[in-house]
């Protein structure tokens, strides 16, 4: 028994050795890589052409406050809310009393003096009547003093001033009686073009002036153009070059799910804003059958394009840390950062601009941990 024990003993220990051994060997057959595998993709150079949503506000083409030009009070009015009408149509009669004395007194005004006038006239005739006899008699030696024609000619010169300042006085009663007549014109509130009668403030007997004036504080109507709209687009300054003015732009409404309208652009304001950063933008969109209504806000796809190529990586490859935003390259097999200043999102690339160059190497994700001057072992991404 002693001896199996002893036997067995040595048998296990043998065994022992040799594992170890064995494990010894395999360790060494495969040293560690102490580089880790970092998935990498190339930068892409393209021409941007993507399609963002913005949002804008639907308004009328043309839209005014009517207020009268003269203080009046209502007599009558023609139209309502809802009414359409056309340009030069009378929407509301005004009556001012004092308006007709006025014209009373300037139609006296002017009476008299075309009877003052027409007084000097006859005289300024007379005058050079007698002016003319003196002087013909005076051919004639010794039959008219010399003075009495002096005196003739100064008569007949100082009755053509009076004659003159008596057309003077006409026509500047003429004139005040054509301003009273236009202000009468003024009675008439009339619609300055074509469109819909969207407000509507007075009723008749209201007391209403200009704007400013005391107790106008509303105007009277307010008309809009309907058929033709304005869509106003804040584009930010990232989506606002490459569009040209004549671009087609689709866009849609809450008021209409599933619908699609368009319109045109008519108008870029080349400008930014300095607080909002955005550029306004107006589409011009026909509205003939009376669809869209103005304050309705709408979802407009932007189209955003690109001249030139621009470079593009996948947008988990760019890191943000409170200090700036990069990629991480990888060149020799090492890693590095490179900054970089982000541009628009397509799908899941987003545009890069910074010292970069189309097919350079980047890691698939870019993260603080990878520290410049690192050892990688690149591996390309599947997915590109």
């Amino acid at each position: 028994m002693k001896v199996a024990k002893t036997i067995a003993i040595c048998a296990g220990l043998w065994l022992l050795t040799s594992c170890g051994k064995q494990d010894a060997s395999s360790a060494k057959a495969v040293p560690p890589d102490p580089s880790p595998k970092v998935q990498v993709t190339k930068v892409v150079a393209q021409k941007l052409s993507i399609t963002v949503h913005l949002p804008g506000e639907i308004e009328p083409y043309e839209v005014v406050a009517v207020f009268p030009k003269v203080t009046g009070f209502v007599k009558s009015i023609a139209v309502d809310r809802g009414s359409r009408v056309k340009a030069g149509e009378r929407i509301a009669q005004l009556e001012a009393p004092e308006l007709i004395a006025q014209r009373s007194e300037s139609q006296s005004k002017l009476q008299a003096a075309q009877a003052q006038r027409a007084a000097a006239e006859a005289k300024v005739a007379s005058d050079e009547g007698t002016y003319e006899h003196l002087k013909a008699a005076a051919a004639t030696p010794g039959v008219v003093a010399g003075n009495d024609l002096f005196v003739a000619q100064k008569a007949l010169d100082a009755d053509r001033a009076q004659l003159k300042a008596q057309q003077d006085n006409v026509g500047a009663a003429q004139q005040a009686l054509q301003a009273i007549a236009q202000m009468e014109a003024y009675l008439q509130v009339k619609a300055p073009f074509d469109g819909v009668v969207t407000e509507r403030n007075v009723h008749p007997g209201a007391l209403v002036g200009p704007a400013g004036a005391s107790g106008a504080a509303a105007p009277m109507f307010r008309i809009e153009t309907l058929s033709r709209l304005r869509v106003v687009v804040a584009v930010p300054e990232t989506y606002a070059a490459g569009v040209p003015e004549g671009t087609k732009v689709d866009f849609t409404v809450p008021t209409f799910p599933g619908r699609t309208f368009s319109g045109t652009i008519a108008r870029i304001a080349h400008s930014v804003d300095i607080k909002t950063r955005t550029m306004p933008v107006e589409l011009e969109v026909a509205n003939t059958k009376g669809d869209l209504s103005p304050g309705t806000f709408s979802d407009v796809l932007w189209p955003v394009r690109r001249s030139y190529p621009t470079l593009f990586v996948p947008t988990s490859s760019v890191a943000n840390t409170l200090e700036r935003v990069f990629v991480v390259r990888i060149r020799d097999g090492k890693a590095e950062w490179v900054d970089v200043k982000t541009g628009a999102a397509a799908e899941k690339m987003t545009e890069v601009f910074g010292e970069l160059h189309g097919g350079d190497i980047v890691a698939v994700r870019g993260t603080d941990e990878l520290r410049p001057g690192t050892s990688v072992s690149p591996q390309q991404s599947s997915g590109k």
